[in-house]
């Protein structure tokens, strides 16, 4: 009895813990959230090819290293709405990069979250292989130190956010 009595209590803490965190965001894996689930936020939950260009950087793009020598560059409404920077919390900005081929090689991903990182934005960065894989995610030096050149345009480059 006492055993039934002490699986009644877990069943019943997974069962409370399953619904009550159903609806939370995406909870933060080691240095950010779960890259994992961020791509399926991104192409599952909202197919970021669907996504809008922003007006003024339209299309495939010559681009720079690391990221390529061409890209296109996909932001989801709360980006592509905004009016002045910072951007607002919700944001994403997804990159497409490519070889001179016009081989995709890999998808950078910029995702704003409330409280990630105060000091550089509060941007997490993702860099996915074609197929989704995460390589690097979190705060990566390479993207912070670079992207912080434009902190006073909340480190966007391809686009003067007014």
């Amino acid at each position: 009895m006492k055993k039934l009595s002490v699986i009644m209590i877990f069943l019943f803490i997974v069962t409370f813990l399953t619904i009550s965190c159903k609806n939370e965001p995406m909870k933060e894996k080691s240095q950010g959230i779960d890259p994992v689930k961020l791509w399926s936020k991104i192409t599952k939950e909202s197919n970021y090819t669907k996504w809008s260009f922003w007006p003024d950087h339209k299309g495939m793009k010559p681009g720079v290293a690391p990221h390529g020598p061409l890209h296109k560059v996909f932001v989801n409404k709360l980006a592509l709405n905004a009016k002045k920077a910072p951007l607002p919390y919700g944001s994403i900005v997804v990159k497409e990069n490519y070889s001179k081929a016009k081989e995709l090689k890999a998808i950078t991903v910029m995702y704003k979250i409330k409280d990630y990182n105060p000091t550089k934005g509060d941007w997490f960065w993702a860099k996915y292989t074609p197929k989704g894989k995460a390589d690097k995610f979190g705060k990566p030096k390479g993207c912070v130190n670079c992207h912080g050149a434009k902190a006073d345009n909340d480190h966007v480059m391809v686009r003067t956010i007014k």
